[in-house]
């Protein structure tokens, strides 16, 4: 089974690397939503990935019911993710890929920047990805890939709860709301700086954030996910007791509530 990998959650970004995979070599086993984990543990005991790819609100669940198996071959593609939500559930070594690719219905992936990797079987997610043209790269240790979650999470928390107000793409966010997207980007550090349990370094992190709007300008802010990231991050702040006074502002103002 040493090119088997069992693929938990088959969305946008899912097949995209299923698609991946395939064409690098790889025999791809999916999961659907309503499969029997522990009925394709049975019959796949020892991929060499179990690659889980499903919505931020489902990782837990997932994580909870994933058969004991599996649980030394898990390989995470999330975005909103951070060491804290692996090993909450005892996994202490996974395969992590942070994504900076797009992928809607309809349209090929466009990358933005190359994709980090970081585990056990992360040159087989990143020979997966530049098979089809999409970049990434292995990141040195567990450190650096921790920057570049961090990273991806500002990104992302950033414009979607800035274009709540503000609408538009990246680069009209920076031009001409750039209080606006600092003060959320501030909010939002704080938060991520109580999940990770150590202060980022905040200058480097506006520095990556930026790179990613300069990478894709036209890139839009507020999706459809918008409002459930902005409620999940204002639990996250008042479990820590965090004023984050721009984020609760832009909820009362869109009527997004936070529980």
């Amino acid at each position: 089974m040493d090119k088997v990998v069992v693929m938990i959650g088959l969305g946008q970004l899912g097949r995209v690397v299923a698609g991946g995979l395939l064409r690098s070599g790889q025999v791809v086993v999916p999961v659907n939503r309503d499969d029997d984990l522990l009925a394709v543990a049975a019959r796949w005991p020892k991929p060499v990935l179990v690659l889980i790819s499903v919505g931020e609100n489902d990782l837990h669940p997932v994580l909870a019911a994933l058969p004991e198996v599996w649980r030394e071959r898990v390989g995470l593609l999330q975005n909103e993710l951070l060491p804290r939500d692996w090993l909450a559930h005892g996994i202490v070594n996974p395969t992590v890929i942070s994504v900076w690719f797009e992928k809607k219905k309809g349209i090929d992936a466009k990358p933005l920047l190359s994709s980090p990797a970081f585990g056990p079987e992360a040159g087989r997610l990143v020979r997966a990805l530049l098979s089809i043209d999409l970049p990434a790269h292995e990141v040195a240790d567990a450190d650096s890939m921790l920057w570049d979650l961090v990273r991806k999470n500002l990104y992302i928390l950033t414009t979607n709860i800035a274009g709540l107000e503000t609408g538009g793409d990246v680069g009209t966010l920076w031009a001409r709301h750039e209080k606006l997207a600092r003060e959320v980007a501030a909010d939002v550090l704080d938060i991520q700086d109580w999940l990770v349990g150590q202060p980022c370094d905040r200058e480097r992190m506006l520095s990556g954030m930026l790179e990613a709007f300069e990478a894709d300008p036209q890139h839009g802010c507020a999706g459809r996910s918008a409002p459930a990231r902005l409620k999940r991050v204002l639990q996250h702040a008042d479990a820590a007791a965090l004023a984050v006074p721009t984020l609760r502002r832009l909820a009362e103002s869109s009527g997004v509530g936070n529980t």
